[in-house]
């Protein structure tokens, strides 16, 4: 894949998985032992420990949205900028529902493999989360 492919295969995971919900098309974008290198808490290997991230993410943020800032592809590889934001309305890392308005920032960086992303490291602004939740 080119790295524009690259991109669009990235953008296409954001938008169906993340942003609309369609966790059963997380397989679509990633490989069933995609490794998380900085996985969450307690988070299990492989694509079903991202669709339990993903599925954890929207039940405490059910209007989550991410918005691609910008993404840099060179060879196999994918940076993507994002913020994403949601109003907190179910217990999250033990912090009750606050029914806050949150906006995140991060990054991510996606190594594809034969059309499918093989590894991840996400970095986000946790503890910018975390104050804003009031924790």
């Amino acid at each position: 894949m080119t790295p524009d492919q690259n991109k669009q295969l990235i953008r296409g995971f954001i938008d169906q998985v993340i942003n609309q919900g369609h966790l059963d098309a997380a397989g679509d974008y990633m490989a069933e032992d995609v490794v998380e290198l900085e996985p969450f808490p307690g988070q299990q290997p492989g694509l079903a420990g991202v669709k339990e991230v993903v599925q954890g993410m929207r039940s405490a943020f059910r209007d989550m949205h991410w918005t691609v800032e910008e993404q840099i592809a060179e060879g196999d590889k994918v940076l993507t900028r994002f913020t994403w934001t949601g109003t907190h309305e179910a217990s999250f890392f033990g912090v009750p529902a606050t029914h806050r308005k949150v906006s995140v920032g991060g990054m991510v960086i996606d190594r594809i493999e034969a059309g499918k992303v093989q590894d991840t490291r996400i970095q986000m602004d946790v503890f910018g989360l975390m104050r804003q939740l009031g924790a």
